[in-house]
């Protein structure tokens, strides 16, 4: 029954191992350090077994009483680098108020601003940053049976504009 269950549990540890590297990018250089770092500093055996295991940009974190630690930089705390990330994403006006976000994309680059969301353009609808052009109309002409490069060629946009729209649907 010991041997099973070992077994089950290094299964499962193979499965999550391939989610994080296939699915959420992790890198095995990311991945050591952090499973070193829980067992040696958080006395975490098989943290790939632990379901308070998260993973972002491709680095793994743990979810620990009211604090997201990332274990692939030695246990720093997240929470506050992630904050700033998110907040950096948000323009201000002159009275510091909110009024322009750029939503995070999957596969996306930390500073790329593709879509926008401001509450002055289309009804605060999500566009395409510099355009004006909804998300949404550009998904439903390619759901309707268009072509990328025609949509692209009526609204004046450039291909990989109009998947980075498909990306924000599809996450939204």
């Amino acid at each position: 029954m010991v041997l099973c269950s070992h077994l089950r549990n290094n299964l499962v540890e193979a499965h999550v191992l391939r989610a994080l590297r296939s699915v959420h990018g992790a890198r095995m250089g990311n991945v050591r350090p952090a499973l070193s770092y829980a067992e040696e500093q958080l006395e975490i055996s098989r943290l790939l077994l632990h379901d308070e295991l998260l993973t972002s940009g491709g680095e793994l974190l743990l979810q620990q009483l009211d604090q997201l630690i990332n274990l692939s930089r030695s246990g720093q705390l997240a929470l506050r680098r992630l904050l700033k990330d998110c907040l950096n994403r948000v323009e201000r006006d002159d009275q510091r108020l909110p009024f322009r976000v750029y939503p995070v994309l999957p596969r996306q680059s930390a500073n790329a601003r593709a879509i926008s969301i401001n509450p002055r353009i289309s009804f605060g609808r999500p566009v395409l940053a510099g355009s004006g052009v909804s998300t949404r109309a550009l998904v439903d002409r390619i759901d309707a049976g268009e072509e990328i490069a025609a949509i692209a060629h009526d609204y004046g946009l450039d291909e990989s504009q109009i998947h980075d729209a498909v990306l924000y649907e599809a996450a939204a």
